[in-house]
């Protein structure tokens, strides 16, 4: 039977759990401490956040490359909405060190062993897709002011963006519109992710904990959004080499961030243990990727 936790909260409503009041200061000692772990972490987290600005540089080449020139802000943009999903290493990373277990770089994939997964990549999906709208809006947009051109050159796009009507009204629009998506965005996913790695919340239960955060702490967590959008946008100024520390450094304090804005479970925080290889049977495929077998859930419940 499919895990209904991927939904539902592995608890009632009633149990999600509490989060806190918190401050500006508070802020900065969660920045002190992503600090603080990347420092103590620096070799192999640099290793997997360099991932993040090959990745991109390829994908602004073969954008420039393409006569794809236009799309290239709003793919840099839209970074931010799918941040939570490339931060995952650092959480589990940081979770790690909080609990005084081995932090060496292989523990970073320990997500794949979470009881959350399901919901993790659930949540992954979500914002993926949201990650594609707005490309799909940031198109339309740009199609409303100037139509199906494409301009050849990046010197004549920048000159067309910043010296016609046009251009300045897609920049005030588009920016809107961008905005919007990274406030959704936010609002559902700063600690979504964090709170599955640390406990069975369910996909709801982790987006409704999130946007309680948010609604209790509104005028932090933009300051919050504020510290994350000119991060990026600094690390991407430096041909987004930069994202190679302000990615690591911003997934650790988002941890930290999270334990100031959700009161602990109660109980000892269990070290996840790989699941057991059940058998597999041809007959049972697709659904064997996604539905335990017997085998497993024996395994799991001993």
């Amino acid at each position: 039977m499919a895990n209904p936790d991927i939904i539902m909260p592995a608890k009632s409503a009633d149990a999600l759990p509490a989060v806190r009041t918190i401050s500006l200061s508070d802020l900065q000692e969660c920045l002190r401490r992503g600090i603080d772990d990347f420092r103590a972490m620096p070799t192999h987290v640099v290793f997997l956040a360099l991932i993040y600005p090959i990745v991109g540089l390829l994908l602004v080449g073969a954008t420039f490359e393409r006569g794809l020139i236009p799309y290239a802000y709003p793919l840099a943009a839209g970074f931010a909405l799918i941040g939570p999903v490339a931060a995952l290493w650092m959480y589990e990373l940081s979770r790690r060190r909080e609990l005084g277990l081995d932090t060496s770089w292989r523990h970073a994939f320990d997500v794949f062993h979470s009881p959350s997964l399901p919901a993790i990549v659930g949540l992954a999906a979500l914002l993926l897709i949201t990650f594609a709208i707005w490309m799909a809006c940031a198109e339309s947009i740009y199609t409303a002011h100037f139509g199906y051109r494409r301009e050849s050159s990046i010197y004549e796009f920048m000159r067309l963006v910043l010296t016609t009507p046009e251009g300045r009204s897609m920049i005030v629009v588009g920016n809107a519109v961008g905005l919007l998506f990274a406030i959704v965005v936010g609002t559902i996913s700063v600690i979504s992710f964090p709170l599955l790695l640390d406990r069975n919340a369910g996909f709801a239960g982790a987006i409704l904990t999130s946007m309680k955060v948010v609604i209790r702490n509104p005028v932090v967590m933009a300051a919050w959004g504020l510290i994350v959008a000119v991060s990026l946008a600094a690390g991407m100024a430096l041909f987004l080499v930069g994202l190679a520390v302000v990615m690591p450094v911003l997934g650790h304090a988002t941890w930290h961030l999270y334990r100031k804005a959700v009161e602990p479970a109660p109980g000892e925080r269990p070290e996840y243990q790989p699941r057991p290889k059940g058998k597999r049977y041809a007959a049972d495929f697709p659904v064997s990727l996604f539905v335990a077998s017997n085998d497993e859930e024996g395994g799991r419940n001993r």
